[in-house]
């Protein structure tokens, strides 16, 4: 036999044994596609209203001076001293800065976030996938975050910005969410964040000014609110139903009350906090 022909016959066995032996790869399947998610319709014509007012019964504490020695290029943004004022309280005891929301009730209702308005987007890598929603914005301005309790929906955009001619650091603590950190340094390009789990509330520092602190409430529905200097608050077009409201501040914790709202109705709620 020649060295062709073993050749030969070497090949042709060796083909016939991975045809006999070799396994057949099972025919590759096209990943389902997600279904869209089944929003929840609020009918407009049995929808209600609450309002209500946040007061602070206490002693009005004394707002303590932010002591910015150790960073003399934020004191110069400042004519006067910076008040860090954790209960702000005004007239009649009238709280600012108090995260109300609905707690309990619309559990089996999923809400859209915000729909889409006209502001550009830049183009950053965000933490989940970007959709078109309106974004809430935090911004850092005389070493001192603005809002300093802030409510987003899951899902919507947070954008952050630096109006600073300094560089400072966006630290969110969560428990639920994932935790960032972000440097952002002057004139840079804001950048976009989502939470992607209902959390009340997550504080948010940065790690260079160690005063600077902020809080957010993130709810998976669009029923929330941050009173302003009056205590006053109002949630629009709410669903009737039975609700547990619940109301936080970052000194007094919290307390929560049991409402019912008739269809097309109004219901009036008062927190008092000590």
């Amino acid at each position: 036999m020649t060295i062709a022909t073993r050749l030969w016959l070497a090949c042709l066995c060796a083909v016939l044994f991975t045809a006999c032996n070799g396994k057949q790869q099972p025919p590759t399947q096209a990943s389902p596609t997600p279904a869209a998610p089944a929003w929840f319709k609020v009918d407009s014509a049995t929808a209600g209203t609450v309002i209500g007012k946040v007061v602070y019964t206490g002693k009005q504490p004394r707002a303590k001076a932010v002591n910015m020695d150790n960073a003399p290029e934020c004191a110069l943004l400042h004519d006067t001293p910076v008040l860090d004022a954790k209960i702000a309280a005004g007239k009649e005891g009238a709280l600012a800065n108090a995260f109300v929301y609905i707690k309990h009730g619309l559990e089996g209702k999923q809400f859209e976030p915000p729909a889409a308005s006209v502001v550009p987007v830049v183009p950053v890598v965000p933490v989940v996938p970007v959709v078109p929603v309106v974004p809430v914005v935090m911004d850092q301005k005389g070493c001192w975050f603005g809002p300093h309790v802030l409510g987003i929906q899951v899902g919507q955009t947070l954008r952050v910005t630096n109006s600073d001619p300094l560089t400072h650091n966006i630290h969110p603590l969560p428990e639920h969410n994932r935790e960032w950190n972000q440097s952002q340094p002057p004139n840079a390009e804001p950048f976009q964040r989502r939470f992607t789990q209902p959390e009340v509330m997550i504080r948010v520092k940065c790690n260079i000014h160690a005063w600077m602190h902020a809080w957010v409430g993130v709810v998976a529905h669009p029923y929330f609110a941050v009173t302003g200097a009056d205590g006053a608050f109002q949630l629009r077009n709410v669903p009737p139903g039975t609700y547990t409201l619940e109301v936080w501040q970052e000194e007094l914790g919290r307390q929560e009350q049991q409402i019912t709202l008739a269809a097309a109705g109004q219901s009036e709620v008062v927190f008092k906090l000590k």
